[in-house]
């Protein structure tokens, strides 16, 4: 089985950055398509962005577009969700998510599409 860690969640005030990681074990077939979600307190999991390791193909949410950013560490098997200029409302837990593919941003972006996660770590915007 695929186990993601995350790691880098914590508090931060508003306007500040975090940088989570998520680290795969390795596995060159099944971590594909990599994709944070985060959930708020009593709803559904939504996208934030995303990535499709093989083709660096990305995708970001329009509420993080411009403050955010994916990127892969091929070597070291993880994606990191750099966030800048943080708002009260980028308050959540995170998750990171991976699959053996990205087939299109529609499947990128919706939970069930993926059969890995990670325990999740809480960012709290102040």
């Amino acid at each position: 089985d695929v186990q993601l860690v995350e790691s880098g969640g914590g508090s931060v005030q508003a306007g500040g950055s975090q940088r989570l990681s998520c680290a795969a074990s390795p596995s060159p077939n099944s971590n594909r398509c990599m994709t944070w979600f985060r959930q708020y307190l009593g709803k559904q999991r939504e996208a934030v962005t995303g990535i499709d390791t093989s083709r660096a193909i990305t995708y970001y949410s329009d509420s993080v577009k411009g403050r955010f950013t994916i990127s892969q560490d091929n070597a070291k098997d993880t994606v990191y969700l750099q966030m800048d200029t943080l708002r009260p409302e980028d308050t959540a837990m995170y998750y990171c998510a991976a699959h053996v593919s990205c087939p299109d941003i529609a499947r990128m972006t919706r939970p069930g599409w993926y059969n890995y996660w990670g325990q999740g770590t809480q960012v709290t915007v102040s």
